[in-house]
């Protein structure tokens, strides 16, 4: 696969989960589980064989602007990965919830 090749994130929706492909491949998935005003992330997740070439990271990313930009709920970054992708992204911060339930 050409880690270079074409792009594509999606959200489906059917599968509770954002996912990228590169070149049609599957490479990374970021769960996701809405709950009211806030949507959890829960597991982010990178074929193993895609690992280490920032795949989730762009993930994340996408999927926090498109709760940015088409909902007006908070995130729940419940794995360490996105929490940390918020740590390394400070002016994001407005878009933290502490609880699903928040």
């Amino acid at each position: 696969m050409d880690e270079d090749g074409e792009r594509e994130f999606r959200d489906e929706r059917d599968r509770d989960r954002y996912a990228m492909y590169v070149g049609g491949e599957l490479v990374s998935v970021l769960d996701h589980r809405d709950n009211g005003d806030a949507v959890a992330f829960p597991h982010t997740y990178t074929v193993p064989k895609h690992r280490g070439h920032g795949y989730a990271a762009e993930l994340v990313e996408f999927a926090v602007a498109d709760v940015e930009t088409n909902t007006t709920k908070r995130i729940v970054p419940m794995c360490w990965f996105v929490g940390k992708w918020f740590d390394d992204h400070p002016e994001k911060a407005h878009l933290l919830s502490r609880s699903v339930a928040d």
